[in-house]
């Protein structure tokens, strides 16, 4: 395949408390040797003879990555070109196959490098990848500008409809066509020579703005000195604060590490206004420091050349030249359907903003409501109407549980899947868990990884991604890994986690699910290999089984007794789920637009003030942004800077109606059953990109997406309706 994962390298995107149930693992690059035995061959330049062709991270060390990625480089090159020169008369298999089978080692090396690059980097790991990434830019651009190879595409594109293809093939065939066209294929030399150099630019400066990023998040945590300002917390909370500082050589000290969102956990607990203003603070301003970390200028260098870039290949803007093989198509769909939320969002949101108003005025300590303060006031809120705490559910959601008898248990309800723990595969840091998945006749379906606990060598978030992709042409199955950054407890303490982190587990395997299922013979088409307004149904369709009854009531028992959840909490969580709407969606659609916005540039209008841009964008969206900032500003948008989802992270948006609108078909025909699970197994799961997804939705469905269940499982359709 060609479509090369260093430009997808941020996909998407269960561990237990310090010596319990550890792995042990040979040392490896990352945390020990990062230096290979003189005289011993590459491991990444070999297919690996590890089960399912995993990794051999007991072998692999940081210096073998540079290395094996610039031979893969070159092997595919030679593959390339001996498709290229060959006299006999294009065909699918010797032109467009050949390409699928082309670039193995380059595919193994760079799928593990990604892998551990993004969740446990290092100094050797960040110089690589920003030597390789110019590299890796040449390299597509080696392929997909190479007018020979072009020509073999169009032959067989122009005869597509006599070649007797099968679906699959025809699909590849046109997806090719498309990409080699998309890439630039048709354009002159001199523009392929602008196009080059404007695509090394781009994958250097994205490159830098991850690292830039990631430095600016780990500096940007708020350190306390005063345990006192920390009240509110739980003390496994103040406890893992406390050795986050040990971590950073500040005994005596706390530090609250950010997460890559605007919001903080802690926010929701500290009674100390002027802790959670400071953290808000830091949180908001991470990456406008004015020092080397400011991410500012970079931003404006990627809207300057990605416009630039869309100009070049015939597109108004990056946001058209994106979404031409989306779902949604053109951006001005993608925006029509947010209009769609504004109004039943912004009515929300003033309710929900005078309501905390109210309750800061009643508490004895009045001051105007910020967003530092939206959070601490809204859990006040949520306890006087649902009577919910948070820190109440925790001891109900022991993470290994929750994976064991919540994630892997839906999964076995309706696709019937079981998973096996396995301590026999090297993994890249000692606390990550590997399983094998089996299907429901007991065959060998893949492998799957989860690392769970936050690091501050990792990227912030959560993501799914593959080490081995399915293929039937290559002889492959699916080798995937989840990855999140939940607290870790400090040594000794139970590993309990938030419902958010439930929720966030439930929504990364189904990413994985859909990895698993693929069913595809062509690498390009396979698995998550999807539009990014389709790649979120499958994950946010499967965060709905976190609250069927059946799955919480075998994974929500306390952590001490085994005792199930009471039925009291339970309809606590379920009365609180609507709670909050204004807030939560309203921060996606101020994000989504500012991700609208800045890739609606045409070339030669990028602002040079990028904070200046961002306030008169979220002014004029029809929301509270004052009290409700968008999830990511624009100076740690990762997701749109440097994780693949420029003008797509509507996509969220886009598939939340997809997903419930799937998930109302289930409760119409008998919610959790495994003949429903089969069936979205068989239309959705496992179908990769072998049809167009408009088609593929509307034979699930029924008929075209519908906004409203999406509104209604927010609790929002009334007022949508009462704003028409």
């Amino acid at each position: 395949m060609i479509r090369s994962p260093w430009l997808y390298s941020a996909a998407m995107l269960g561990l237990l408390a310090a010596g319990a149930n550890a792995q042990t693992v040979p040392t490896r690059a990352g945390f020990g040797n990062a230096t290979p035995t003189p005289g011993r061959a590459n491991p990444l330049t070999v297919p690996s003879t590890l089960p399912f062709q995993a990794p051999r991270f007991d072998q692999i060390t940081d210096a073998d990555y540079q290395p094996a990625l610039e031979r893969g480089m070159a092997e595919q090159i030679v593959e390339m070109r001996a498709i290229r020169v060959q006299r006999s008369t294009p065909t699918f298999q010797n032109t467009i196959e050949a390409m699928e089978r082309s670039g193995r080692t380059l595919d193994r090396a760079t799928q593990a490098f990604f892998g551990v690059a993004q969740a446990n980097t290092n100094d050797t790991l960040d110089k690589t990848r920003s030597a390789m990434a110019p590299k890796m830019a040449q390299h597509d651009d080696a392929i997909y500008l190479d007018p020979q190879l072009f020509a073999r595409v169009d032959t067989l594109y122009k005869q597509r409809d006599k070649l007797g293809l099968t679906s699959e093939q025809l699909q590849v065939l046109e997806l090719y066509h498309s990409d080699f066209l998309h890439a630039g294929a048709q354009l002159g030399d001199a523009d392929k020579t602008k196009l080059r150099a404007l695509n090394t630019e781009i994958s250097s400066a994205t490159t830098a703005f991850q690292q830039q990023l990631l430095a600016a998040t780990k500096a940007a945590a708020l350190v306390v000195d005063d345990k006192a300002k920390l009240a509110g917390l739980s003390d496994a909370e103040i406890a893992a604060a406390a050795e986050g500082a040990k971590d950073r050589g500040m005994p005596g000290k706390y530090v609250l590490s950010l997460q890559n969102t605007t919001q903080q956990p802690a926010l929701g607990s500290l009674t100390d206004r002027q802790t959670r203003a400071a953290l808000f603070a830091k949180a908001w301003t991470r990456a406008e420091q004015g020092d080397a970390n400011d991410t500012r200028a970079l931003i404006v260098r990627i809207a300057r050349l990605r416009a630039e870039k869309a100009k070049l290949l015939g597109y108004p803007n990056y946001a058209a030249y994106s979404l031409y093989d989306q779902m949604a198509k053109t951006p001005e769909a993608a925006k029509r359907f947010m209009a769609q939320l504004v109004p039943a969002t912004a009515a929300e949101q003033r309710r929900e903003a005078a309501e905390l108003q109210r309750t800061i005025d009643a508490s004895g300590t009045s001051y105007p409501l910020t967003p530092a303060d939206w959070d601490y006031n809204s859990e006040k809120v949520r306890k006087a109407k649902y009577d919910l705490d948070q820190n109440e559910l925790k001891p109900y959601f022991e993470i290994s549980r929750v994976l064991t008898d919540g994630v892997f248990f839906a999964a076995g309800q309706l696709y019937g899947v079981t998973f096996k723990e396995r301590r026999d595969i090297p993994v890249y840091q000692p606390d990550v868990r590997v399983f094998t998945v089996y299907d429901k006749d007991g065959s060998e379906l893949g492998l799957m990884y989860f690392d769970y606990w936050k690091r501050d060598n990792k990227a912030g978030g959560a993501w799914m991604s593959n080490f081995v992709g399915q293929s039937r042409l290559l002889g492959t199955k699916p080798v995937v890994y989840n990855v999140a950054n939940f607290t870790k407890p400090a040594p000794g303490q139970p590993a309990l986690i938030t419902f958010d982190d439930v929720t966030t587990m439930f929504h990364e395997f189904g990413h994985a699910l859909h990895g698993l299922f693929a069913n595809q013979t062509y690498p390009l088409v396979s698995g998550t290999n999807t539009a990014r307004d389709w790649v979120e149904f499958p994950s946010q369709f499967n965060e709905h089984w976190a609250l069927d009854p059946k799955i919480l009531a075998n994974y929500a028992k306390d952590y001490r007794s085994g005792a199930p959840m009471p039925a009291t909490l339970v309809a606590k969580i379920k009365n609180a789920a609507k709670f909050n709407q204004g807030y939560e969606l309203g921060e996606l659609v101020a994000a989504a637009t500012l991700d609208q916005e800045w890739h609606a540039l045409p070339a030669g209008s990028t602002p040079a003030d990028v904070d200046a841009f961002e306030a008169a964008k979220l002014a004029g969206i029809g929301l509270d942004t004052k009290d409700v900032p968008p999830r990511y500003r624009t100076s740690y948008f990762a997701h749109i800077w440097a994780g693949g989802y420029a003008a797509g992270y509507y996509a969220y948006l886009w598939t939340q109606m997809l997903d419930n609108d799937a998930y109302a078909w289930f409760m119409a025909h008998g919610g959790l059953t495994r003949a429903n699970g089969q069936r979205f197994r068989d239309m959705i799961l496992s179908k990769g990109h072998t049809e167009d997804y408009g088609p593929m939705f509307r034979a699930f469905y029924g008929k075209d997406p519908d906004i409203e269940p999406m509104l209604e499982d927010r609790g929002l359709t009334a007022t949508a309706t009462a704003s028409k």
